[in-house]
């Protein structure tokens, strides 16, 4: 697994999980929240530069996005830095209609993109005011 653009399916990233590859979410906040492949670590585009010092050098990256769009860049950043990076084919979106597995249980793929975040914070707050109501927390 080398060079910039480098792509696995589902089934190679499990083998390559299996066999100690890191698996690396790119997307924002509010995806992750969502649902997420087990065992991701959670380094968002935006930050990677910052941080990129979290992922082993030592051993395979697997990144994925929703789609592929932001795993790309990122792969391709790491590859040029010398990580043994590829991006999940299909990204989150390909891995979750195979039937593969989300975190948390009951984990889905979210819309990408601010309108999508503001969204999804507007039912996670009327979820909270139903729960209260129903608890009769005031």
């Amino acid at each position: 697994m080398d060079g910039a653009g480098k792509e696995v399916s589902r089934d190679e990233a499990r083998k390559l999980i299996e066999e100690g590859a890191q698996v690396v979410d790119v997307r924002a906040d509010h995806e992750w929240d969502a649902g997420r492949i087990p065992g991701a670590t959670h380094l968002p585009l935006a930050e990677l530069a910052q941080r990129a010092g979290e992922i082993d050098r030592e051993r395979p990256v697997v990144l994925y996005c929703r789609g592929g769009n932001r795993s790309t860049m990122a792969t391709a950043a790491l590859a040029d830095a010398g990580y043994d990076a590829a991006k999940l084919t299909e990204g989150i979106t390909g891995w979750a209609e195979a039937g593969l597995p989300l975190d948390p249980e009951d984990g889905y793929v979210a819309e990408s993109g601010e309108a999508a975040a503001i969204l999804q914070a507007r039912k996670k707050a009327r979820s909270a005011e139903r729960v209260s109501e129903i608890s009769g927390d005031d």
